[in-house]
């Protein structure tokens, strides 16, 4: 991710300028360039596909938009790369008829974001942020190991962070090579970690 512009804005301007682009969010008054590429998209994809299709299994009322925001405050409004949403408690959305912008963590029910060249906001801005948002669950899916050794170990190695919301805090779970990933959220998802790092791949 790059900054694009070092004019500050706000959300509400930001969102009037920027909320139909999904290639920005905004950091403390910052337009970020998320800056996707294909391998990215791929992987996204997959995890999206994954994912519909167990809330199609078990009909819950649930949808994973493709262009949300998160409205933090005033000047930070995160663009997941997937979030997963209660359809039935977005009526506590003010923006929601007129906007894909949520402004609570009523309806969240997970979030993921694939790591890029940025990673350090995936691993530490993030998870403080979706933590004290309440987030109840975060994936930090790291398919070129990016991450910091202290996030992903030594020798650095493709890796999904499941974050489990206690008490306030993420509990981390590492997944990688072949480890079935185990979501809260989903307790019936079968799907190796190997099978999302070979989405990233041509």
């Amino acid at each position: 991710m790059v900054q694009a512009n070092p004019k500050l804005l706000n959300v509400d301007d930001f969102i009037a300028n920027h909320g139909d682009q999904d290639r920005y969010e905004l950091i403390d008054g910052e337009l970020i360039d998320l800056e996707p590429t294909g391998l990215h998209e791929q992987v996204i994809g997959f995890v999206v596909r994954k994912l519909s299709v167990e809330i199609d299994r078990l009909d819950l009322p649930y949808i994973i938009p493709h262009r949300c925001l998160v409205r933090f405050s005033d000047d930070t409004a995160f663009r997941p790369d997937v979030i997963v949403l209660d359809k039935t408690q977005l009526v506590h959305e003010p923006l929601w008829r007129t906007q894909p912008v949520v402004t609570t963590n009523a309806a969240i029910k997970l979030i993921a974001e694939v790591v890029s060249t940025n990673w350090q906001n995936d691993y530490a801005r993030k998870v403080e942020d979706y933590a004290l948002f309440g987030v109840p669950e975060y994936w930090i899916t790291d398919y070129l190991a990016l991450g910091g050794r202290e996030y992903i170990g030594q020798p650095k190695q493709p890796t999904v962070t499941v974050c489990q919301l206690t008490g306030g805090f993420y509990d981390k779970q590492l997944f990688q090579h072949d480890n079935q990933l185990i979501s809260p959220t989903f307790p019936e998802l079968r799907i190796q970690a190997s099978a999302i790092f070979a989405a990233g791949q041509l």
